[in-house]
C-alpha cells in the first residue's frame, strides 16, 4: 500500500526534520511505500527510506517565476516526486486543467513519480452520480493515465479538512470506477485518520491513502502505517 501526507503550509524547517526523522523510525519496520509532502521551505536532503516530494513546482528549470520553485531547486535536493492537481490549488489557488496538464507533461519528461488529484466538491456529488462522474472525468483531460510513475489520489473536496467522509460503500464505488480510467494505484484522501483508516484501507480498489491534517503529529501517522502492515499480514 501506499500511505502519503501532505503536510500543507505546516510545521516549520525545524519541525518538519524531526517529524521526518520519527517517521523514518516506523517506515524502517515497514513494507508500505511512504510518501511525505512537506511545505516548499522545508525541503531538503533527507537520508531516508520515506519518500520526500513537493507539493508543487513551477515547470520550469529556473526563471523569472515569483513565489515558486522550479526543476533547479528540486534537483539540489534530490526531489523526484510531485503532487499535482491538489483540490486547494485547483479551487483556491486558481489552477485551471490546461495548467494542469502542462505540470503533469513537463513532470513526466523529467521522470518524477506524479501523484495527481481528482475530486469534486459538494454542489457536484449532489446532482448525482452522472454529473460527478463527468466533473472527474474532466480533470483526466489531457493526463497520461498510463504513465508509469502515476499514482492517482481521489479527494472529495467536501470531504477535505471537514471531518465528513463518504460512506465505504461510496468511496468502493466511485474507486471501481476511477480504475476503469487508469491502471495507476489509486489512493482515497479526504478526512482520513487513525480512527477511520482501518475501514478506508480495506476498501476494494482503495490502494492507499493521501492524508492531511491527521498526518501532522509524526504518532499518528505512524499509527496509519503500522495499521497497512497490519492488515497486509
Amino acid at each position: 500500500m501506499i500511505i502519503a501526507a501532505n503536510l500543507k503550509t505546516n510545521l516549520t524547517r525545524h519541525d518538519t526534520a524531526l517529524y521526518i526523522e520519527e517517521v523514518e523510525k516506523c517506515a524502517q519496520k515497514s513494507e508500505q511505500e511512504v510518501l511525505i509532502f512537506p511545505a516548499i521551505s522545508s525541503l531538503d536532503t533527507f537520508e531516508t527510506k520515506v519518500e520526500v516530494g513537493t507539493q508543487n513546482a513551477y515547470p520550469t528549470i529556473n526563471g523569472a517565476f515569483t513565489g515558486e520553485i522550479g526543476l533547479e531547486q528540486l534537483d539540489e535536493f534530490g526531489i523526484k516526486t510531485i503532487l499535482i492537481g491538489h483540490s486547494e490549488r485547483r479551487h483556491i489557488l486558481g489552477e485551471s486543467q490546461e495548467f494542469i496538464a502542462q505540470k503533469f507533461d513537463y513532470f513526466k519528461d523529467q521522470g518524477f513519480k506524479i501523484v495527481y488529484c481528482v475530486g469534486e466538491p459538494k454542489e457536484v456529488r449532489e446532482a448525482g452520480k452522472m454529473k460527478m462522474l463527468a466533473y472527474i472525468s474532466a480533470q483526466y483531460e489531457g493526463i497520461d493515465t498510463a504513465y508509469e510513475n502515476l499514482i492517482i489520489a481521489y479527494e472529495p473536496v467536501w470531504a477535505i479538512g471537514t471531518g465528513l467522509t463518504p460512506t465505504l460503500e461510496d468511496i468502493q464505488d466511485i474507486h471501481t470506477e476511477l480504475k476503469k480510467k487508469s491502471p495507476a494505484p489509486l489512493l482515497y484522501g479526504g478526512s482520513v485518520k487513525v480512527n477511520n483508516i482501518k475501514d478506508v484501507l480495506q476498501v476494494k480498489n482503495v490502494d492507499g491513502v493521501l492524508v492531511g491534517s491527521a498526518a501532522l503529529y509524526a504518532e499518528h501517522f505512524c499509527t496509519m502505517i503500522e495499521y497497512a502492515d497490519a492488515l497486509e499480514k
